[in-house]
């Protein structure tokens, strides 16, 4: 009964303190919110079924977004469709001084949407994992099971593609000002 307790409690724990990170992570594949909180809670099943074979080579952190980034691909594959994400317009600072500014930053974020809405799976998760969600090099290569050189290799890479993508679409918008 103790050790029933101790499990509850730790799924408890690993629930509070994780919930927030794995339901933005999804939400950058999916903009239903329905599809969003059935995904996490999936991801939530999966770990609290499996927790007991977890065997701590790695970070709890790290195992979950594992879990969370192949429900996310088995949801994508079954959607046939991929989505921009929701959550990134909070990325602008509440403290914007004028209207200037404020439809300034949200032109930058929805050119953000439309270059990681037209990056290859791989490259976008990779991009969200490493820029968004600051995990390490090794943490992303076990997520994703790659290497680490496949790690560096691939966002050096989709940096590069969303550069060149953000770059011209702000000579086209030049263009017509």
């Amino acid at each position: 009964m103790i050790e029933n307790e101790n499990t509850e409690e730790e799924i408890r724990r690993i629930y509070r303190r994780y919930f927030k990170d794995v339901y933005k992570f999804i939400a950058t594949f999916t903009n239903d919110r329905n599809d969003i909180e059935d995904l996490t809670q999936e991801v939530f099943i999966r770990l609290f079924k499996s927790l007991s074979t977890f065997k701590r080579q790695s970070s709890m952190n790290t195992w979950l977004f594992s879990i969370a980034r192949n429900v996310t691909i088995d949801h994508v594959r079954k959607k046939k469709r991929q989505l921009i994400p929701e959550y990134v317009s909070k990325l602008l600072s509440p403290k914007q001084k004028s209207v200037e500014e404020v439809v300034q930053a949200k032109e930058e974020v929805s050119s953000l949407y439309h270059a990681l809405n037209h990056l290859k799976h791989d490259y976008r998760m990779v991009v969200l994992l490493r820029g968004i969600y600051e995990f390490s090099i090794k943490e992303t290569s076990q997520i994703m099971g790659w290497s680490e050189s496949k790690v560096k290799v691939t966002y050096h890479r989709a940096l590069k593609i969303l550069k060149n993508d953000l770059s011209e679409e702000v000579v086209t918008k030049e263009r017509w000002v």
